[in-house]
């Protein structure tokens, strides 16, 4: 294997992962199959990415030894483990082992260039590693799509003209070409299997969908032959999202879908599974004697973990909201069919938006404006509910959302930074924990957030930003004050968490804003003000114009915070 051959064996997964991304949304929205949590395209793309990384490593990991002398066996065996850990749900990790088996099948063959014939016995191989790795393999799915790419590569072998053997004069351009006609035979038989998948699987039927996993490898083969040509990709039918009215398959009680790996030594997957089935359902544990990945859906993901406690180091933990996709995915449905927007089957959808950001951010909000204000400026949000308390999995699961490998994560609360900070050793992401103690000073903050930026930049510029924000906040008081300055239901003032007036609500909030105004933060007055009422706040925004005076700005933004009254920040 030359340089020039690993150039080549990246051009072709990258094209397969450019298709797949062009088509991404497509894919999520037809996932009704085993949970319709509409993230199948996410999935599959995230292993492509996986491996388009492990080959940018060994490209230029080493600058001693050449490809050559890296060899064939550690390059596949390297793409295997990479897709392995890479892979996240049930369609991710089924697509490792679609790459593991056909790594396999390369690796028996040292020295022989691929081929029509070396490419069919490796999907082959890849179909037969992928029904084993699944309990209970459905027809209809990926499982069946993957078998019959296959069988359509021999039997053109078997009943086509006899094919001419590769050798060390064969040239790039004939491979290539070779193995383009046998994979476009196999696209078309994946498509047609893909067709014929609701009539094998009840789920796709009821739901008015072919299968998200099948359709998205044909995508990804699709993607290859355009590489290996140097052109436009076979077409490919387009499918109309799943009927959000119509019932769908469903995770009958879990809420996560919990992904990890386990590495040790003398790991046999077998040993692990009824455990994990008490835990759960869609169990998947695959991998070799030194690393598995583990998948399951549960409520309980520690637990899920702890089962590998005696087993090995547990790594590349990562939780996603079941419930909260399936809301999400729906909404939006419901939305575009309203709007006339959702006919998927005139014209492919774009790529998910921000898809390609560098770092992504994540706050912690509890009221609807909090939330619709971070979303304003691409923040995703956990709700952390009226107590601002989410658990660790809840914010792992926040940080799966979002889909980029660097994260911010605003924790908007003193009780949210333990659990943050935890969650982040947890995440395979690279995740910074923006120590924010209230949600207007996250909300201040997010402001000096950027997507292409690297987690680091985006840390520093975020704690200048913080520097220069003050905050407030008037709530009612939850019981008597122990030195008698104000009874249950008063007005209670802050100023950077001290208390400093009471009483009637105008009034308090009166004196915040002035303090505010008025003491500045050592840099002189702020420019600005931003007040955010709560959802049973006493005064209307109206009533608050013009209580500060001079060259301070006010901002007056609706909230919908359940525990605060007015939230302030002053910049």
């Amino acid at each position: 294997m030359t340089d020039t051959n690993l150039v080549r064996f990246r051009a072709a997964v990258a094209g397969a992962l450019a298709h797949l991304e062009s088509r991404r949304q497509e894919v999520n929205d037809l996932n009704v199959f085993p949970v319709a949590d509409g993230d199948t395209g996410d999935n599959m793309a995230l292993t492509l990415r996986a491996v388009l990384n492990e080959l940018d490593r060994l490209q230029g990991s080493d600058k001693h030894r050449t490809i050559d002398e890296i060899g064939r066996e550690e390059i596949v065996q390297s793409v295997a483990r990479a897709a392995l850990l890479g892979a996240r749900g049930n369609s991710g990790v089924i697509l490792s082992q679609l790459i593991r088996g056909a790594a396999e099948e390369l690796v028996s063959r040292p020295g022989q260039l691929i081929d029509a014939t070396l490419i069919g016995a490796a999907l082959a191989n890849a179909a037969d590693r992928a029904y084993s790795s699944v309990r209970d393999p459905a027809e209809g799915t990926i499982l069946t799509v993957a078998r019959e790419m296959a069988h359509r590569i021999v039997a053109d072998l078997a009943h086509g003209p006899e094919t001419e053997r590769f050798g060390p004069a064969t040239e790039a351009r004939e491979q290539d070409k070779a193995i383009a006609a046998a994979l476009e035979g196999a696209v078309q038989a994946g498509e047609d299997s893909v067709k014929r998948g609701p009539e094998l699987l009840a789920a796709l039927r009821d739901a008015g969908v072919v299968d998200a996993g099948g359709y998205g490898l044909t995508i990804i083969f699709a993607g290859v032959v355009a590489a290996l040509r140097g052109e436009e990709p076979p077409a490919l039918d387009h499918y109309a999202p799943a009927r959000i009215t119509h019932p769908e398959h469903s995770s009958s009680t879990y809420r996560f879908c919990t992904n990890f790996a386990v590495t040790g030594s003398d790991l046999r997957p077998n040993r692990f599974i009824a455990a994990l089935e008490q835990l759960g359902d869609s169990v998947l544990v695959v991998g070799d004697p030194s690393t598995l990945k583990v998948h399951l859906h549960t409520d309980q993901p520690e637990l899920a973990t702890a089962v590998f406690a005696d087993a090995g180091d547990v790594s590349h933990l990562d939780v996603a909201d079941m419930h909260a996709q399936v809301a999400e995915r729906e909404g939006r449905l419901a939305a575009e069919t309203q709007d006339g927007s959702a006919d998927a089957a005139a014209a492919a959808p774009p790529a998910l938006a921000g898809r390609d950001v560098r770092c992504a951010a994540v706050a912690v909000v509890s009221g609807e404006g909090l939330r619709q204000l971070f979303a304003e400026l691409g923040v995703h949000t956990i709700d952390g509910g009226p107590t601002l308390n989410p658990s660790t999995y809840d914010l792992l699961a926040g940080i799966h959302d979002v889909p980029s490998e660097e994260v911010v994560l605003l924790t908007n609360s003193a009780n949210v930074i333990m659990a943050a900070e935890h969650a982040a050793r947890l995440s395979d992401k690279q995740v910074h924990v923006a120590r924010t103690t209230s949600q207007q000073a996250g909300l201040a903050a997010a402001v000096a957030l950027a997507p292409e930026r690297s987690v680091e930049e985006n840390a520093r510029a975020l704690g200048e930003a913080l520097a220069r924000v003050r905050t407030g906040a008037v709530a009612p008081a939850a019981r008597d004050d122990a030195q008698g300055r104000f009874r249950r239901g008063d007005a209670v003032g802050f100023v950077q968490d001290e208390v400093r007036a009471w009483g009637d609500p105008r009034a308090t909030l009166q004196a915040v804003l002035h303090t505010l105004a008025t003491e500045g933060n050592g840099e002189g007055p702020p420019e600005l003000i931003s007040v955010l009422d709560g959802e049973d706040a006493p005064l209307g925004l109206d009533e608050i114009e013009g209580m500060v005076n001079g060259g301070v700005e006010l901002e007056l933004r609706h909230g919908g915070q359940p525990a605060y009254w007015w939230l302030l920040a002053a910049e």
